[in-house]
């Protein structure tokens, strides 16, 4: 990977509407741009292109803070028209990415939006989240807010592969646990699960059996898909790392997204391994509430141990369409 340099901006707007149908939430927020992260197949990357530069390398080495957004965060929340809506923070850039260490924007965000009693609902990679307890448990209190953590494979060399910046999938999952037992609602999104890579039965059954040893209070999954940007990074990748399968990605992905069959019949291995460890579906951004904890049960330690006994998986096998 590239050295990383991190630059300093201004944006005039923070809060992103979101028009796309297909997306179950209307608002979103990033604090950076560009991921040191560097997840091959990063749907994101494309944004980077908007600004003249590439998807590649410029999108992992070419960081940008934004580092008034809690101030103009405090303006459009102050809004008369701001109705309070639920806001996904990390949809184009990690809010956990490695710059957030020193920057702080993340964690800023979330005092803002506890102050606002705004909802919130945050997708990392990063165990970093664990430093900002103190925040989530106020903003839960006060609005109501989720973790999602990605993991789409526990399999190392899959991800020193595909995620080579990103925290280890158990770093995740620990970060995860530490959350869950501190009162945050947190849990799993197995994704992007990749064609003859980690989309097996057996691979899926992993990931879902440590996410529940992890105590993961709910559990997605989704394939994944290539949109130009990320298309030109990652089929590299496969190309020279996993020539056998080559052959069909080149199948699979003539357009942005895998067959409606194939693509069903992986979603309903992530549904059965769900169903087996006895974990709930993600819930909906817009079913956030306060939790309304009371400040005595802060910190308090529950049983690491697991309250159920998952049924004997059924292996299923999922081959590459031909």
């Amino acid at each position: 990977m590239a050295a990383a340099q991190v630059t300093e901006i201004y944006c005039k707007t923070l809060i992103n509407r979101v028009n796309a149908p297909d997306y179950h939430f209307r608002w979103t927020i990033n604090p950076y741009r560009g991921c040191r992260h560097a997840c091959r197949y990063c749907y994101a990357r494309s944004t980077h292109q908007y600004w003249g530069m590439d998807a590649g390398v410029d999108f992992e080495s070419q960081i940008f803070a934004k580092v008034n957004a809690p101030a103009v965060l405090r303006q459009e929340l102050s809004r008369q028209s701001w109705r309070g809506e639920p806001i996904v923070i990390g949809t184009a850039s990690d809010p956990y990415e490695p710059a957030e260490a020193q920057y702080r924007l993340t964690r800023q965000v979330l005092e803002t939006m506890a102050e606002f009693r705004n909802p919130a609902s945050i997708t990392t990679k990063g165990a970093l989240v664990r430093r900002d307890i103190d925040v989530l448990r106020h903003l839960n209190e006060v609005a109501g807010v989720q973790v999602v953590f990605s993991v789409g494979t526990i399999d190392e060399t899959v991800w020193r592969q595909t995620e080579p910046g990103a925290p280890n999938p158990m770093a995740r999952l620990e970060a995860m646990q530490y959350l869950v037992e501190h009162g945050i609602p947190a849990g799993v999104l197995a994704a992007p699960l990749l064609p003859g890579l980690s989309d097996s039965a057996a691979s899926i059954d992993a990931l879902v059996e440590a996410a529940a040893q992890h105590r993961a209070q709910f559990l997605s999954g989704n394939l994944l898909f290539l949109r130009p940007g990320s298309r030109e990074w990652f089929m590299p990748l496969i190309r020279e790392s996993y020539p056998h399968l080559a052959p069909g990605y080149a199948r699979l992905y003539r357009s942005e997204h895998a067959p409606r069959d194939y693509t069903n019949a992986v979603v309903g291995l992530v549904e059965d391994a769900r169903l087996r460890w006895e974990l709930p579906r993600m819930p909906s951004v817009n079913s956030l509430q306060p939790a309304m904890i009371s400040e005595s049960d802060w910190f308090d330690e529950p049983s690491l141990a697991l309250d159920f006994e998952p049924r004997t998986p059924v292996q299923l096998t999922l081959g590459m369409a031909a």
